[in-house]
Protein backbone atom coordinates (compact mmCIF):
# COMPACT_ATOMS: atom_id res chain seq x y z
CA UNK A 1 0.00 0.00 0.00
CA UNK A 2 0.87 3.67 -0.15
CA UNK A 3 1.47 5.56 2.57
CA UNK A 4 1.40 9.80 2.34
CA UNK A 5 2.57 11.27 5.75
CA UNK A 6 2.72 14.68 7.15
CA UNK A 7 4.24 15.77 10.36
CA UNK A 8 4.90 19.67 10.97
CA UNK A 9 7.40 19.40 14.08
CA UNK A 10 10.09 17.25 15.48
CA UNK A 11 8.40 15.77 17.49
CA UNK A 12 6.16 14.55 14.80
CA UNK A 13 9.04 13.67 12.75
CA UNK A 14 10.74 11.35 15.58
CA UNK A 15 7.03 9.69 15.75
CA UNK A 16 6.30 9.20 12.15
CA UNK A 17 9.96 7.55 12.20
CA UNK A 18 8.74 5.10 14.36
CA UNK A 19 5.57 4.30 12.53
CA UNK A 20 7.37 3.96 9.65
CA UNK A 21 9.06 1.62 10.60
CA UNK A 22 6.26 -0.19 12.26
CA UNK A 23 4.37 -0.05 8.83
CA UNK A 24 7.05 -1.61 6.94
CA UNK A 25 6.61 -5.04 9.43
CA UNK A 26 3.30 -5.06 9.12
CA UNK A 27 2.77 -4.58 5.22
CA UNK A 28 6.07 -5.42 3.29
CA UNK A 29 4.89 -3.95 -0.02
CA UNK A 30 4.68 -0.17 1.52
CA UNK A 31 5.61 2.99 -0.03
CA UNK A 32 5.83 6.31 1.26
CA UNK A 33 6.23 9.96 0.59
CA UNK A 34 6.03 12.14 3.61
CA UNK A 35 6.44 15.82 4.49
CA UNK A 36 9.02 15.51 7.82
CA UNK A 37 12.18 15.63 8.85
CA UNK A 38 15.52 13.36 9.07
CA UNK A 39 13.66 10.53 11.02
CA UNK A 40 11.00 10.11 8.58
CA UNK A 41 13.96 10.54 5.67
CA UNK A 42 15.74 7.79 7.25
CA UNK A 43 12.67 5.40 7.40
CA UNK A 44 11.24 5.99 4.34
CA UNK A 45 13.47 7.23 1.77
CA UNK A 46 11.15 10.01 0.73
CA UNK A 47 11.02 13.37 1.50
CA UNK A 48 8.98 16.23 0.38
CA UNK A 49 9.58 19.32 2.76
CA UNK A 50 11.02 19.38 5.69
CA UNK A 51 9.21 20.60 9.27
CA UNK A 52 11.68 23.25 9.66
CA UNK A 53 9.98 24.90 6.61
CA UNK A 54 6.49 24.83 8.62
CA UNK A 55 7.43 25.91 12.04
CA UNK A 56 5.20 29.28 12.91
CA UNK A 57 4.48 30.19 16.50
CA UNK A 58 1.79 32.17 17.99
CA UNK A 59 0.88 35.38 15.49
CA UNK A 60 4.56 34.60 13.36
CA UNK A 61 2.58 32.74 11.17
CA UNK A 62 0.21 36.05 10.33
CA UNK A 63 3.61 37.40 7.77
CA UNK A 64 3.98 33.86 6.94
CA UNK A 65 0.38 33.15 5.43
CA UNK A 66 1.62 33.28 1.67
CA UNK A 67 4.41 30.64 2.38
CA UNK A 68 2.08 28.24 4.30
CA UNK A 69 -0.80 28.93 1.51
CA UNK A 70 1.69 27.98 -1.09
CA UNK A 71 2.76 24.53 1.03
CA UNK A 72 -0.66 24.05 1.20
CA UNK A 73 -1.29 23.79 -2.23
CA UNK A 74 1.92 21.98 -3.02
CA UNK A 75 0.79 19.32 -0.56
CA UNK A 76 -2.38 18.87 -2.37
CA UNK A 77 -0.54 18.64 -5.77
CA UNK A 78 1.39 16.46 -4.49
CA UNK A 79 -1.10 13.92 -2.89
CA UNK A 80 -3.18 13.84 -6.04
CA UNK A 81 0.24 12.93 -8.02
CA UNK A 82 1.13 10.25 -5.66
CA UNK A 83 -2.45 8.76 -4.92
CA UNK A 84 -1.87 7.20 -1.69
CA UNK A 85 -4.41 4.41 -0.25
CA UNK A 86 -4.32 6.60 3.08
CA UNK A 87 -3.00 9.82 4.39
CA UNK A 88 -1.46 9.88 7.55
CA UNK A 89 -1.50 12.89 9.48
CA UNK A 90 0.35 13.79 12.48
CA UNK A 91 -0.51 16.22 14.92
CA UNK A 92 -0.30 20.20 13.57
CA UNK A 93 -3.52 20.23 13.25
CA UNK A 94 -3.38 24.37 11.87
CA UNK A 95 -2.27 22.81 8.29
CA UNK A 96 -3.20 18.92 8.52
CA UNK A 97 -6.92 19.02 9.53
CA UNK A 98 -6.88 21.41 6.04
CA UNK A 99 -5.33 18.64 4.03
CA UNK A 100 -7.87 15.83 5.68
CA UNK A 101 -10.50 18.13 4.07
CA UNK A 102 -8.86 18.15 0.88
CA UNK A 103 -8.58 14.15 1.28
CA UNK A 104 -11.87 13.82 1.76
CA UNK A 105 -13.22 15.79 -0.89
CA UNK A 106 -10.92 12.96 -3.28
CA UNK A 107 -11.65 10.25 -1.39
CA UNK A 108 -8.75 9.26 -0.10
CA UNK A 109 -8.79 7.57 3.40
CA UNK A 110 -7.93 9.67 6.08
CA UNK A 111 -5.99 8.55 9.45
CA UNK A 112 -4.61 10.86 12.14
CA UNK A 113 -1.95 9.65 14.87
CA UNK A 114 -1.56 11.87 17.28
CA UNK A 115 -4.85 13.84 17.48
CA UNK A 116 -4.15 17.53 17.60
CA UNK A 117 -4.92 19.20 21.25
CA UNK A 118 -8.58 19.80 20.56
CA UNK A 119 -9.39 19.19 24.08
CA UNK A 120 -6.92 22.16 25.00
CA UNK A 121 -8.86 24.85 23.12
CA UNK A 122 -11.10 25.20 19.70
CA UNK A 123 -13.22 22.54 20.39
CA UNK A 124 -15.18 23.35 17.43
CA UNK A 125 -12.28 21.46 15.51
CA UNK A 126 -13.54 18.15 16.85
CA UNK A 127 -16.38 18.34 14.27
CA UNK A 128 -13.73 18.80 11.52
CA UNK A 129 -12.39 15.51 12.86
CA UNK A 130 -15.32 13.71 12.80
CA UNK A 131 -16.19 15.19 9.48
CA UNK A 132 -12.49 14.45 7.53
CA UNK A 133 -11.06 11.83 9.53
CA UNK A 134 -11.29 8.54 8.96
CA UNK A 135 -9.56 7.34 11.88
CA UNK A 136 -8.13 8.65 14.74
CA UNK A 137 -5.40 6.87 17.32
CA UNK A 138 -4.67 8.94 20.14
CA UNK A 139 -2.04 8.84 22.65
CA UNK A 140 -3.66 10.09 25.84
CA UNK A 141 -6.16 7.81 27.76
CA UNK A 142 -8.45 10.56 27.98
CA UNK A 143 -8.43 11.74 24.65
CA UNK A 144 -11.06 8.71 24.40
CA UNK A 145 -13.48 9.79 26.55
CA UNK A 146 -13.00 13.50 25.28
CA UNK A 147 -13.90 12.32 21.72
CA UNK A 148 -17.03 10.22 23.04
CA UNK A 149 -18.67 12.93 24.58
CA UNK A 150 -18.71 14.20 20.86
CA UNK A 151 -19.84 10.12 19.50
CA UNK A 152 -16.58 9.61 17.65
CA UNK A 153 -14.57 6.83 18.67
CA UNK A 154 -10.93 7.04 18.50
CA UNK A 155 -8.30 4.11 19.01
CA UNK A 156 -5.65 4.84 22.14
CA UNK A 157 -2.54 3.11 21.10
CA UNK A 158 -0.25 3.74 24.24
CA UNK A 159 2.10 6.81 24.13
CA UNK A 160 5.10 7.28 21.49
CA UNK A 161 7.22 9.18 23.60
CA UNK A 162 7.33 5.55 26.77
CA UNK A 163 8.63 3.55 24.11
CA UNK A 164 11.04 6.60 22.76
CA UNK A 165 12.85 7.02 26.22
CA UNK A 166 13.11 2.83 27.07
CA UNK A 167 14.61 2.34 23.89
CA UNK A 168 17.62 5.09 24.60
CA UNK A 169 20.72 3.40 25.27
CA UNK A 170 22.77 6.42 27.53
CA UNK A 171 26.09 6.84 26.18
CA UNK A 172 28.43 5.89 29.06
CA UNK A 173 31.06 8.32 28.16
CA UNK A 174 28.21 10.94 27.76
CA UNK A 175 30.01 13.34 30.19
CA UNK A 176 33.46 12.48 29.25
CA UNK A 177 32.99 13.24 25.72
CA UNK A 178 31.30 16.67 26.57
CA UNK A 179 34.08 18.00 29.01
CA UNK A 180 31.56 17.95 31.89
CA UNK A 181 32.61 17.38 35.49
CA UNK A 182 31.15 16.06 38.70
CA UNK A 183 29.17 18.85 39.53
CA UNK A 184 24.99 18.02 39.31
CA UNK A 185 23.85 18.95 35.95
CA UNK A 186 20.96 21.12 35.57
CA UNK A 187 19.43 20.65 31.94
CA UNK A 188 18.07 23.50 30.36
CA UNK A 189 15.41 22.63 27.03
CA UNK A 190 14.32 26.14 25.39
CA UNK A 191 12.29 24.67 22.65
CA UNK A 192 12.32 23.24 19.57
CA UNK A 193 11.03 26.50 17.43
CA UNK A 194 13.30 29.13 16.70
CA UNK A 195 10.83 31.41 18.57
CA UNK A 196 10.99 29.49 21.56
CA UNK A 197 14.58 29.78 21.73
CA UNK A 198 14.44 33.60 21.24
CA UNK A 199 11.54 34.61 23.84
CA UNK A 200 12.98 31.49 26.26
CA UNK A 201 16.66 31.04 26.48
CA UNK A 202 18.24 34.49 27.75
CA UNK A 203 15.63 34.53 30.64
CA UNK A 204 16.80 31.05 31.21
CA UNK A 205 19.98 31.87 31.01
CA UNK A 206 20.06 34.46 33.48
CA UNK A 207 19.35 31.72 36.83
CA UNK A 208 23.12 30.85 36.11
CA UNK A 209 24.88 33.10 38.53
CA UNK A 210 22.66 32.28 41.53
CA UNK A 211 23.07 28.42 41.07
CA UNK A 212 27.21 28.50 40.40
CA UNK A 213 27.32 25.46 42.70
CA UNK A 214 25.62 23.15 39.36
CA UNK A 215 26.75 23.18 35.74
CA UNK A 216 24.14 23.99 32.66
CA UNK A 217 23.75 22.01 29.64
CA UNK A 218 21.53 23.84 27.18
CA UNK A 219 19.91 21.08 25.04
CA UNK A 220 20.25 22.41 21.67
CA UNK A 221 19.00 21.20 18.54
CA UNK A 222 21.08 21.57 15.36
CA UNK A 223 18.33 22.37 12.93
CA UNK A 224 17.72 25.63 14.30
CA UNK A 225 19.98 28.64 13.73
CA UNK A 226 23.54 28.53 15.55
CA UNK A 227 23.23 32.27 16.40
CA UNK A 228 19.79 31.44 18.88
CA UNK A 229 22.46 29.74 21.37
CA UNK A 230 24.99 32.49 20.83
CA UNK A 231 24.50 33.60 24.55
CA UNK A 232 24.90 30.47 25.76
CA UNK A 233 28.39 30.26 24.63
CA UNK A 234 29.27 33.31 26.18
CA UNK A 235 27.52 32.51 29.36
CA UNK A 236 30.44 30.85 32.11
CA UNK A 237 29.32 28.01 33.53
CA UNK A 238 26.68 26.39 30.35
CA UNK A 239 27.70 23.98 27.96
CA UNK A 240 26.20 23.91 24.74
CA UNK A 241 25.11 19.95 23.47
CA UNK A 242 23.08 19.50 20.31
CA UNK A 243 20.96 16.89 19.29
CA UNK A 244 21.86 14.58 22.38
CA UNK A 245 18.79 15.52 24.57
CA UNK A 246 18.04 12.16 25.85
CA UNK A 247 22.01 12.05 27.15
CA UNK A 248 21.30 15.17 28.84
CA UNK A 249 17.90 14.40 30.79
CA UNK A 250 19.55 10.86 31.66
CA UNK A 251 22.61 12.33 33.32
CA UNK A 252 20.73 15.67 35.42
CA UNK A 253 19.92 16.30 38.27
CA UNK A 254 16.69 18.90 37.65
CA UNK A 255 15.80 20.92 34.31
CA UNK A 256 14.53 23.86 33.39
CA UNK A 257 11.81 22.87 30.35
CA UNK A 258 9.85 24.84 27.88
CA UNK A 259 6.36 23.44 27.46
CA UNK A 260 5.35 21.19 25.29
CA UNK A 261 6.57 17.33 24.79
CA UNK A 262 9.65 18.02 26.66
CA UNK A 263 7.90 18.09 29.68
CA UNK A 264 6.57 14.31 29.46
CA UNK A 265 10.10 13.40 28.21
CA UNK A 266 11.96 15.16 30.97
CA UNK A 267 9.20 13.22 33.46
CA UNK A 268 9.51 9.92 31.65
CA UNK A 269 13.47 10.16 32.66
CA UNK A 270 12.55 10.76 36.42
CA UNK A 271 14.15 14.67 36.50
CA UNK A 272 12.25 17.45 38.38
CA UNK A 273 11.23 19.93 36.21
CA UNK A 274 10.48 23.60 36.74
CA UNK A 275 8.15 24.37 33.28
CA UNK A 276 8.08 27.60 31.91
CA UNK A 277 6.85 29.30 28.74
CA UNK A 278 6.44 32.92 27.16
CA UNK A 279 4.72 34.36 24.05
CA UNK A 280 3.93 38.10 22.57
CA UNK A 281 1.60 39.80 24.87
CA UNK A 282 -1.85 39.45 22.17
CA UNK A 283 -1.14 35.77 21.75
CA UNK A 284 -1.03 35.23 25.29
CA UNK A 285 -4.46 37.36 25.76
CA UNK A 286 -5.89 35.49 23.14
CA UNK A 287 -4.88 32.09 24.40
CA UNK A 288 -6.25 32.79 27.90
CA UNK A 289 -9.71 33.66 26.40
CA UNK A 290 -9.23 30.37 24.05
CA UNK A 291 -7.56 27.61 26.22
CA UNK A 292 -9.71 25.20 27.98
CA UNK A 293 -7.24 23.62 30.71
CA UNK A 294 -5.58 24.52 33.79
CA UNK A 295 -2.28 23.28 33.17
CA UNK A 296 -0.17 23.91 30.52
CA UNK A 297 2.43 21.45 30.96
CA UNK A 298 1.45 17.71 29.70
CA UNK A 299 2.51 16.19 32.84
CA UNK A 300 0.04 18.15 34.79
CA UNK A 301 -2.49 17.53 32.21
CA UNK A 302 -1.98 13.82 32.35
CA UNK A 303 -1.95 13.83 35.97
CA UNK A 304 -4.92 16.54 36.04
CA UNK A 305 -3.01 18.18 38.71
CA UNK A 306 0.05 20.36 39.58
CA UNK A 307 3.10 17.59 39.95
CA UNK A 308 5.46 19.84 38.87
CA UNK A 309 5.32 24.12 38.79
CA UNK A 310 4.80 26.17 35.83
CA UNK A 311 6.12 30.03 35.20
CA UNK A 312 3.73 31.38 32.33
CA UNK A 313 4.38 34.72 31.09
CA UNK A 314 5.09 37.38 33.81
CA UNK A 315 5.68 35.42 36.45
CA UNK A 316 8.39 33.60 34.51
CA UNK A 317 11.40 35.59 35.12
CA UNK A 318 14.70 34.79 37.54
CA UNK A 319 13.32 35.60 40.77
CA UNK A 320 10.85 33.28 40.24
CA UNK A 321 12.86 31.05 38.42
CA UNK A 322 15.71 30.40 40.91
CA UNK A 323 12.66 30.09 43.51
CA UNK A 324 11.01 26.87 41.71
CA UNK A 325 14.05 25.46 40.82
CA UNK A 326 15.73 25.55 44.36
CA UNK A 327 12.93 24.06 45.94
CA UNK A 328 13.25 20.54 43.48
CA UNK A 329 17.47 20.71 43.99
CA UNK A 330 17.35 21.43 47.43
CA UNK A 331 14.16 19.92 49.33
CA UNK A 332 14.56 15.99 49.57
CA UNK A 333 10.61 16.34 50.30
CA UNK A 334 10.20 18.55 47.32
CA UNK A 335 12.04 16.35 44.93
CA UNK A 336 10.05 12.99 46.38
CA UNK A 337 7.02 14.41 46.09
CA UNK A 338 7.45 15.36 42.43
CA UNK A 339 9.05 12.03 41.70
CA UNK A 340 5.98 10.21 42.81
CA UNK A 341 3.72 12.34 40.70
CA UNK A 342 5.36 11.10 37.61
CA UNK A 343 5.36 7.24 38.63
CA UNK A 344 1.58 7.91 38.74
CA UNK A 345 2.04 9.46 35.44
CA UNK A 346 3.60 6.45 34.17
CA UNK A 347 0.96 4.16 35.07
CA UNK A 348 -1.81 6.11 33.50
CA UNK A 349 -0.01 5.80 30.04
CA UNK A 350 0.78 2.32 29.98
CA UNK A 351 3.41 0.57 28.48
CA UNK A 352 1.84 -0.30 25.16
CA UNK A 353 4.27 0.04 22.18
CA UNK A 354 2.15 2.77 20.28
CA UNK A 355 3.93 2.84 17.08
CA UNK A 356 3.64 -1.13 16.75
CA UNK A 357 -0.15 -0.74 17.77
CA UNK A 358 -0.75 1.51 15.28
CA UNK A 359 0.59 0.29 12.66
CA UNK A 360 -1.21 -3.05 13.06
CA UNK A 361 -4.55 -1.25 13.45
CA UNK A 362 -3.95 1.19 10.47
CA UNK A 363 -3.18 -1.92 8.27
CA UNK A 364 -6.33 -3.83 9.66
CA UNK A 365 -8.11 -1.13 8.95
CA UNK A 366 -7.17 -0.93 5.28
CA UNK A 367 -6.85 -4.57 4.71
CA UNK A 368 -11.02 -4.20 5.66
CA UNK A 369 -12.24 -1.25 4.22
Amino acid sequence: MRYYIVAGEKSGDIHGGRLIQALKQEDLQAEFRCWGGACMQQASGKLVVHYRELAFMGLAFLGSLRKILRYLQYCQKDLLNFQPDVVILIDYGGFNLRIARFAKKHHIQTFYYISPKVWAWNYRRVHKIKAYVDRMFSIFPFEQDFYEKYDYKVDYVGNPLVEQVKLHKTNPRFLAENRLDDRPIIALLPGSRVQEVKRMLPTILSIVPALNRYQFVVAAIKDLPTELYEQAKKTKGVRLIYDQTYDVLANAYAAVVTAGTATLETALFHVPQVVVYRTDALTYRIAKWLVQLKYISLVNIIAGKEVVSELIQHNFNTQGLVKALSKIIGDSNHRKIQLAGYLSIKQVLGERQASERAAKLMVHYLGSR
